[in-house]
């Protein structure tokens, strides 16, 4: 499970320096240098995977500073630019800023800090993490691996999560599957599908844990099922083939190590994954947590419920879940809310001008936004996306600079509009023809 500190995280995106420098007592972490100072060292570790652009990460800095000042010596403690370096990120489930791992006796399985995000909390938590493993070393429990070389030195590994595959049962499993398969054909004699075996064991579980079952990774001896290695033309060991639903396998061409398989993984499994939820801004809560959590939020101002009637306003819905689910790799946002419903949000936000429906992405961390001039339509849109994505498009202040006050406000029951109904009027007791005569 993932625990994201704080009631509101920061999410992947922009790189700015790094927080970190070599005159510190944080110990800078990398994809080249991950596994040798921490998976396979025999100290407690504290990793931070942080953002340079997240403010949440910047406040908590100098606390990080201080307690690997004070820990030096008696625990490491480290920190990973998981903006820059995604792989190593996505390995241990980061999906928000800061995320704080404690990597103790098993390597392979840390867990998540949840304590405060000061330096004595900090300290104490290490200390606490400190005492759990030597506690476990003295009455003789290892904690399962204490190194990651360990396990590969032992020749193996626990394979319970990779699924083993037959010409029986291949079809049936997979080809009907709404689920993603990575698919290994090996044979047992051969020499570099022996060096995988234990990469691809251990990517399993933490690929099963990760996307909840939604990737598999399983195995098929190529020797034994001939009927599937000839259907699929492997010549040669190990193949590893890629199965989605709907689509023709293909050929996985990655790395061999556990990383590199997580990480395409992960990639598969954002391919497949929903699309962001579309919240309508009820509340300040809404507009803040969605856009203070995301690094860019795309906020849409739909006409009045009585000038489109519930169809016109569910076709501009889809149109910006449609958007939703072709940038979804983004992390973004999504919010909309009725016109003239948060007229100062829509003020701040040179809205109103254009007409509506209207849309602006706003970058609550810079409090710069930038407005569709193009059409509300999923071209137009797709190129205005398509422009910020790469890092183009003018953008301005938010009037203000900050967001303005948000009224909170019913949701939309999903109905045509009503009319206001108007007070009927008595006329009984006028008479109506001496009220003629007056005017005559």
């Amino acid at each position: 499970l993932l625990f994201i500190l704080g009631t509101v995280s920061c999410t992947l995106f922009l790189a700015v320096n790094s927080l970190y420098s070599a005159h510190d007592d944080v110990i800078e972490l990398t994809p080249t240098n991950f596994n040798k100072e921490v998976i396979q060292s025999e100290s407690l570790w504290l990793v931070e995977f942080y953002a340079p652009w997240c403010g949440h990460c910047q406040r908590l800095t100098p606390e990080w500073k201080k307690a690997a000042t004070a820990l030096k010596g008696v625990v490491k403690v480290g920190a990973v630019d998981a903006d820059k370096h995604q792989s190593l990120g996505g390995q241990y489930g980061v999906r928000g800023f800061p995320t704080i791992k404690i990597f103790g006796a098993n390597k392979n399985k840390a867990e998540d800090y949840q304590g405060g995000r000061t330096s004595d909390a900090i300290v104490d938590a290490a200390l606490s993490a400190l005492r759990s493993l030597v506690k476990d070393r003295l009455s003789g429990r290892s904690g399962g691996y204490s190194s990651g070389k360990q396990s590969r030195e032992s020749g193996g590994g626990d394979k319970k999560d990779v699924i083993e595959l037959t010409d029986d049962s291949f079809d049936k499993n997979v080809i009907n599957s709404d689920d993603v398969w990575m698919v290994e054909f090996y044979a047992p004699w051969c020499g570099h599908c022996k060096n995988l075996e234990p990469e691809w064991a251990a990517a399993a579980t933490e690929v099963k844990e990760q996307t909840k079952g939604k990737v598999k990774l399983a195995a098929v001896d190529a020797t034994v099922n001939q009927m599937l290695a000839s259907r699929y033309g492997i010549r040669g060991f190990p193949t590893i083939k890629i199965f989605q639903k709907g689509e023709d396998p293909v050929d996985y061409d990655g790395g061999r190590t556990r990383s590199d398989i997580i990480s395409r993984a992960l990639d598969l499994f954002s391919d497949n994954a929903p699309p962001p939820e579309l919240l309508e801004i009820i509340s300040e809560d809404v507009l803040k947590s969605t856009c203070d959590a995301h690094q860019l939020c795309i906020i849409s101002v739909l006409p009045h419920i009585l000038d489109t009637g519930a169809s016109g306003r569910n076709s501009y819905l889809d149109v910006m879940l449609k958007m939703a689910e072709k940038y979804k790799k983004k992390m973004w946002g999504w919010l909309w809310t009725e016109a003239g419903a948060q007229s100062d949000l829509e003020s701040s936000l040179g809205i109103g001008g254009f007409g509506y429906p209207a849309m602006a992405a706003v970058n609550a961390r810079k409090m710069k936004f930038a407005l569709l001039k193009g059409s509300f339509s999923e071209q137009g849109i797709n190129e205005f996306l398509r422009e910020l994505s790469v890092g183009r498009g003018s953008t301005a202040p938010v009037g203000g600079g900050a967001f303005p006050k948000i009224h909170s406000v019913e949701p939309w029951d999903g109905k045509d509009g009503e009319l206001p109904v108007e007070d009927d009027i008595d006329l009984s007791d006028v008479d109506l023809d001496d009220w003629d005569k007056d005017e005559l």
